[in-house]
């Protein structure tokens, strides 16, 4: 069975994206996984499926997979290329969508040059609701205990997913690769987490860095960018608009407290193909 997919990213942060609205295939983690694979198969950060929505009035369902052939609730520079990729393959003409996803409803607003607004919804910062094992009341801080007995003071917020946001110093000298898979998969954090490591330059600048749950440190993350602008600005440290610099490129986040947040940035699409799922199967 040949397979008809679009390779894309957000910022370095690629995606192998198929539709299965005009299409029909089942992959299993398995499959998900060898086709993740930079050597022997496409190679991606996560795969994006376009569904039929189960919901009225939304226009498609948007499925999530990490590499390691996880599925996850929400992706921010996922979305804007999910955006992109619709429109694009025709399967709709609306340049506002609201798109189901299993963190609930988004809607991405396609601009011009292939930028994509999102409102992404409403950040959440209860202990349960990322989910975090939470000791006592931090007043949004807390200490997180790594191998070592080293301790980090993180914020957590839900984007959709689970987010633990760490200030650091210099981004360029964030120990990412030490302390990421620790945090990622710390007891406290029962469905894991993705770790961000925050630089604020000013107000409105901040540099960041993110491990990823289920894929490792990537280019770009849209809602750990978005989950890091709230974080600073729960603090203070940052103000209503700031634009978050990753290494892929920047994206730019809005927040005020009771309103959702918005993410805006850049879509590309990489290149087209086909393939055949009998070659990746067990």
């Amino acid at each position: 069975m040949l397979l008809e997919f679009t390779k894309m990213h957000g910022l370095g942060n690629d995606f192998m994206v198929i539709d299965l609205v005009s299409q029909r295939a089942f992959l299993d983690e398995t499959i998900i996984r060898r086709l993740a694979d930079r050597h022997f198969g496409i190679g991606f950060d996560q795969l994006l499926i376009v569904e039929p929505p189960d919901l009225p009035n939304v226009d498609f369902k948007y499925r999530i997979f990490n590499a390691d052939g996880s599925e996850v609730e929400q992706c921010g520079n996922g979305v804007r290329c999910f955006a992109r990729f619709v429109y694009d393959r025709q399967l709709t003409k609306k340049t506002k969508l609201k798109v189901q996803t299993m963190a609930g409803i988004v809607e991405p607003e396609l601009g011009a040059n292939g930028w994509v607004r999102v409102n992404m919804g409403m950040p959440k910062f209860e202990p349960a609701e990322i989910p975090f094992v939470a000791e006592d009341d931090a007043e949004g801080l807390y200490d997180l205990v790594l191998a070592d007995d080293e301790k980090l003071s993180i914020q957590v917020v839900n984007m959709g997913n689970p987010h633990a946001v760490t200030i650091v110093p210099d981004i360029l000298q964030a120990p990412v690769a030490k302390y990421g898979a620790q945090i990622e998969s710390h007891e406290r954090f029962p469905q894991r987490v993705n770790a961000g490591f925050m630089q604020i330059i000013d107000e409105t600048h901040a540099r960041l860095r993110v491990f990823e749950r289920g894929v490792g440190e990537t280019l770009a993350c849209g809602t750990g960018a978005c989950a890091a602008a709230v974080a600073g600005m729960r603090l203070g440290l940052l103000s209503s608009r700031v634009e978050v610099e990753l290494a892929g490129g920047k994206l730019f986040i809005e927040w005020r407290e009771g309103e959702p947040v918005w993410m805006t940035g850049p879509t590309a699409t990489i290149y087209e193909g086909r393939l055949d799922l009998r070659y990746f199967q067990a």
